[in-house]
């Protein structure tokens, strides 16, 4: 593991513990115990069906892929991010493993994991417009408007570059090879090659684009509503705009501070900042934040163990031996950068 990973999130972990204490670990828990256990479960169970609708989103781009493969991939891909110490990058190489282990190819498994995370940035890029447009709506006065418009320039921007990038890169590639020759660059071109063509490919059904940005969209939406519904059991009641806002601005925070693994330390500061325009306590915030990252573990250490379990039948498989008279091993998982 790469050490400004492993320094970002002890930073961040420290910044996290640094605002439990000074705002009371009592006052917080008690927040926190509001929501109680139904409202715990509750919470569960919409947020797994979102990762089922953004499976089925996943799923728009690979015509005639099985969707609870789908499913099961974007469980893994989020249990990567959420869980584990990695980046997000790390998350979604986990998610397309968990689809060529379950029969996908690995050029396509790579090539869809691309546009379905290019699809949903487009989408919170929308939905933390629509949040922008709640807070004015809800807030003229906050202060937070501006950057958070300036915020959404340079994130379109970027979404476009990215786009170009996938539709047009290669040509780039191409021209380089040309320039140096033959030699070392041919095993990375032939990759590339692959890659850009099952791109290409996934970029000529437009349906398949709309439907899945159209999930994604949906997805991002209905996340507000597991703030709405844990602040009514927690009996600190918002409007659903105003937890809209308050789940767009903490996402789009979040993006912002990709490099920091799991947003630690980061989420809990953004709902301090951001709940606080719709009067909910530094308590409150705090507690939202520890139900979201206690509904992550509910989730992602299951599907994690479900993972390895697979991992190890598929080494075990392969290093069982052929014969009786030698065992064959199996190559190890690929390393994931971390």
């Amino acid at each position: 593991m790469k050490a400004a990973p492993v320094l970002a999130a002890l930073i961040g972990l420290a910044a996290g513990a640094a605002l439990v204490g000074y705002f009371g670990a009592g006052a917080v828990l008690h927040s926190l115990s509001a929501v109680g256990w139904a409202g715990f479960a509750a919470i569960c169970a919409i947020h797994l069906a979102m990762m089922a609708l953004m499976g089925l989103a996943w799923r728009a781009l690979v015509p005639g892929g099985g969707a609870g493969i789908f499913i099961w991939g974007r469980l893994v891909r989020d249990a990567g991010s959420e869980v584990l110490p990695l980046s997000q990058v790390g998350g979604y190489v986990l998610g397309a493993r968990a689809l060529a282990l379950a029969g996908i190819g690995g050029t396509v498994a790579a090539a869809s994991t691309i546009v379905d995370v290019t699809l949903e940035f487009l989408g919170q890029i929308a939905y933390t417009g629509l949040g922008l447009g709640w807070l004015v709506r809800l807030r003229p006065d906050a202060d937070l408007a501006l950057p958070v418009l300036l915020g959404l320039g340079v994130a379109g921007t970027a979404a476009i570059g990215f786009v170009a990038v996938q539709r047009r890169g290669f040509d780039v590639l191409e021209r380089f090879a040309r320039h140096l020759g033959r030699g070392w660059v041919d095993r990375t071109a032939a990759s590339a090659a692959a890659l850009h063509l099952s791109l290409a490919d996934i970029y000529r059904h437009p349906a398949g684009l709309w439907t899945s940005f159209a999930l994604h969209l949906a997805c991002w939406i209905a996340s507000a509503a597991e703030t709405w519904l844990a602040l009514r059991f927690a009996d600190k009641p918002v409007g659903f705009g105003a937890a809209l806002v308050v789940e767009s601005l903490l996402y789009a925070i979040r993006t912002a501070a990709f490099a920091i693994p799991n947003a630690v330390g980061v989420q809990e500061g953004a709902y301090i900042l951001v709940g606080s325009l719709f009067g909910l306590s530094p308590e409150m915030g705090l507690a939202l934040s520890l139900l979201k990252r206690a509904r992550d573990l509910a989730i992602g250490l299951p599907t994690l163990a479900v993972w390895q379990g697979i991992e190890a039948g598929r080494l075990w498989h392969g290093r069982r031996p052929r014969s009786s008279a030698a065992a064959v091993p199996a190559p190890l998982p690929s390393e994931i950068d971390r």
